[in-house]
C-alpha cells in the first residue's frame, strides 16, 4: 500500500489574520463586550493568514444554519473536485481509475452525502464503492487515510481517495461570543484535501502504509466537538486538552512503534496535524521534539490556519512535494480529534 500523491484546493478569497480579527469586530459588533480579547486570543494563533469560502461580507447575509449549509454543500463539492483531480494528476491516474472514496466533512450535512454529489458531477464510475464519514473533525483526515489504507490492503490492485472538505467559516455563529467561539475563529479556515492510496499489486511510487493505530480516549467526549442546535454548529474545545495529550500521547506512540520494533529516534519524518499552537506545543513536550521535527505543523499552521480534518493531510502533501525524505526513512503521520480519540499511521518512505 502507497500513498501515491496528495493534493490541496482552497477558495479564492484569502485574507490576513489582521483583516479576519477586523472584520469579526464588525460582524459581532455591541455583542463583543471586549474586542481587546478578541485581538490577543487571535494574535496568538499562529496563523498569518486563511483562506475563506466566501468575501467576508457574505457571512453578513447568512441568517440560518441552512443557508450556510446549503453552502457548503455548493463549495465543497467544487473544491472537492479540484483536489481529487490535482492528486489523481500526480499520480498519472484519471478519475476513471477511483474505486473507491471516502469522504470526510465535520462542517456540513446531507444525504445524499456529498460524496454522491462529486460522482455524478466528476462522472466517476457508477461501481465506485462510496463512505462518508461525519463527526471526527481534526482526526478525520488521517481516519479517511486508514480506511483507504485497509481497503487497498484487501484489494491490492485497487485505487483508493481519501478526501477532507472542510468550510469551517461557515460555521460562524452572531450568536455566540463566547472565548472558546473567539479561539475557533481564529485558528480554523478552509479548503480541501486528496490523497490516493494504491494497493500493493500496482506499479506505483511513494511512502508506503506500514501499519496504523487508532486509539479510543473513554469519557473524554466534552474535550472536543460540536454542541449542534437549531442554530447551527457550536463549538467545543475544553481547556484540558494539552494536558490530555501530554499524559497520553508518548505512551501510545511509544507502545505503537514498539510493536514494530522501532523507537521515537528511527523515525526521520513527523507529520502531526497542526491543530493549533498549544496542540503543537503540547506534542513536541509530550515526544520530546524540540530541534524543529514539527517545523512542516508550524509552517501549515501560519500559512492556511486549521483546516480540521485536512490539516494533517495538508502536512503530508508540503512533505511529499517539497521535504520528501530519503529512502527508507520512516514516518510517523498523527493526528487527534473529537472522542477524544487519536490516530497514528507508520510510514516507509
Amino acid at each position: 500500500m502507497r500513498i501515491t500523491s496528495v493534493a490541496s484546493a482552497f477558495p479564492e478569497y484569502t485574507y490576513t489574520q489582521e483583516a479576519i480579527t477586523d472584520a469579526l469586530k464588525r460582524y459581532w459588533g455591541d455583542k463583543l463586550e471586549r474586542p481587546g480579547l478578541l485581538e490577543r486570543l487571535h494574535s496568538r494563533t499562529g496563523v498569518s493568514q486563511r483562506h475563506l469560502a466566501f468575501p467576508f461580507a457574505q457571512y453578513e447575509k447568512f441568517s440560518t444554519f441552512g443557508e450556510t449549509n446549503r453552502a457548503w454543500f455548493e463549495v465543497g463539492q467544487k473544491l472537492g473536485a479540484a483536489a481529487i483531480d490535482t492528486a489523481l494528476e500526480r499520480a498519472h491516474l484519471t478519475r476513471r481509475e477511483v474505486d473507491a472514496l471516502y469522504l470526510v466533512s465535520i462542517t456540513g450535512i446531507a444525504s445524499p452525502s456529498l460524496d454522491a454529489r462529486l460522482i455524478n458531477a466528476m462522472g466517476l464510475r457508477s461501481d465506485v464503492k462510496r463512505t462518508p464519514i461525519f463527526g471526527l473533525g481534526c482526526v478525520g483526515g488521517a481516519v479517511g487515510l486508514t480506511r483507504a489504507a485497509d481497503y487497498v490492503k484487501a484489494y491490492p490492485e485497487q485505487v483508493a481517495v481519501a478526501l477532507s472538505v472542510e468550510l469551517c467559516s461557515l460555521t460562524m455563529r452572531k450568536d455566540d461570543v463566547s472565548t472558546v467561539n473567539l479561539i475557533a475563529m481564529g485558528l480554523f479556515a478552509d479548503g480541501a484535501v486528496a490523497a490516493v492510496v494504491e494497493g500493493g499489486k500496482r506499479v506505483c511510487d511513494g511512502p508506503e502504509v506500514v501499519g496504523q493505530r487508532s486509539m479510543f480516549y473513554g469519557e473524554t467526549e466534552d474535550i472536543m466537538g460540536w454542541d449542534i442546535s437549531e442554530n447551527g454548529f457550536g463549538v467545543v474545545l475544553s481547556q484540558k486538552l494539552p494536558a490530555l495529550i501530554k499524559g497520553r500521547f508518548g505512551a501510545d506512540v511509544d507502545g505503537f512503534l514498539s510493536d514494530h520494533g522501532l523507537t521515537r529516534r528511527d523515525i526521520g519524518s513527523w507529520v502531526i496535524h497542526p491543530g493549533g499552537p498549544k496542540v503543537l506545543q503540547a506534542v513536541e513536550e509530550a515526544l520530546g521534539l524540540y530541534e524543529g521535527e514539527l517545523r512542516l505543523s508550524w509552517e501549515c499552521l501560519d500559512r492556511v490556519g486549521n483546516l480540521s480534518s485536512g490539516s494533517v493531510l495538508g502536512v503530508l502533501e508540503e512533505t511529499m512535494e517539497h521535504h520528501r525524505p530519503a529512502p527508507g526513512t520512516m514516518g510517523l503521520v498523527g493526528a487527534m480529534g473529537p472522542g477524544f480519540c487519536s490516530e497514528l499511521i507508520l510510514l516507509r518512505w
